[in-house]
């Protein structure tokens, strides 16, 4: 049987053109994500487009006992060829400075950024570690590597996960599982109208002037990392732009 890739956040940006490039090389996958209509809509997509399974788990990885009890409802022939999972689901809310942040825009990042990667993580663990060749890849960001201004907590929860990275390495280590820990810079998908709450205006003005990222550059490279040889692990990946040399300098024309 072919192996099942699990992704969470599957119903937008990296996380669904993650799941259009794995189901194109025939891969089985589990999508997650929190709204039913677009994750049925994705998963009956790919299905059509596709000679693969598709099982699709509707949650919120901020909720421990919702993560617990959807992982649970999977199968034994689905769980025992699960050798992937792509810890993808994050967001950014609000930017400004510490002193006139929301705790609610702190709290959602939080606990979607760092405990909802790990909830996913723990609970899917002990089938990686039951299964040859299986490997765990995280999506951070440059600002899990620099602090720029107004990033204050988002750019905690993501140094948060490229921590957990190296964390996981150590720790899974003796079980085989490969962990990859990837850091985008600037890419155009949904995240700058979530981080301005649906002010497009806003959202457009992050990528004047410039080539960002897309969505598909990025699913790229995590494949490309998911199928490299057994005996091999990329650790860390920082992408960027050309146009962007850090997290605070671009050159727009």
């Amino acid at each position: 049987m072919t192996n099942y890739a699990f992704i969470t956040g599957a119903t937008a940006g990296f996380g669904k053109a993650c799941a259009d490039i794995f189901a194109k090389n025939g891969w089985n996958l589990i999508i997650t994500g929190r709204r039913q209509d677009r994750l049925e809509t994705i998963k009956d997509q790919i299905k059509a487009d596709y000679n693969i399974k598709v099982i699709s788990l509707c949650f919120d990885v901020r909720e421990e006992q919702e993560v617990i009890r959807a992982v649970e409802s999977l199968s034994v022939d689905i769980t025992s060829n699960l050798t992937l999972l792509v810890n993808n689901a994050g967001l950014a809310v609000g930017k400004g400075s510490i002193d006139s942040g929301l705790s609610d825009d702190w709290n959602r990042m939080i606990d979607t950024n760092v405990k909802g990667l790990l909830y996913v993580t723990k609970a899917v663990v002990p089938f990686l570690k039951a299964n040859d060749n299986s490997q765990i890849i995280n999506i951070a960001s440059i600002a899990g590597k620099e602090v720029y201004p107004g990033g204050n907590v988002y750019c905690a929860s993501k140094h948060a996960v490229d921590a957990l990275s190296k964390a996981m390495r150590i720790d899974l280590v003796q079980y085989g599982i490969k962990v990859t820990n990837i850091a985008p810079g600037a890419a155009e998908t949904e995240f700058s109208i979530v981080r301005f709450k649906g002010d497009e205006t806003m959202a457009d003005s992050v990528y004047e002037g410039y080539t960002p990222l897309y969505a598909e550059d990025i699913a790229e490279t995590i494949f490309f990392a998911a199928t490299r040889p057994p005996h091999v692990t990329l650790n860390d990946i920082t992408i960027m732009p050309t146009s962007q040399a850090s997290a605070t300098v671009l050159h727009k024309k």
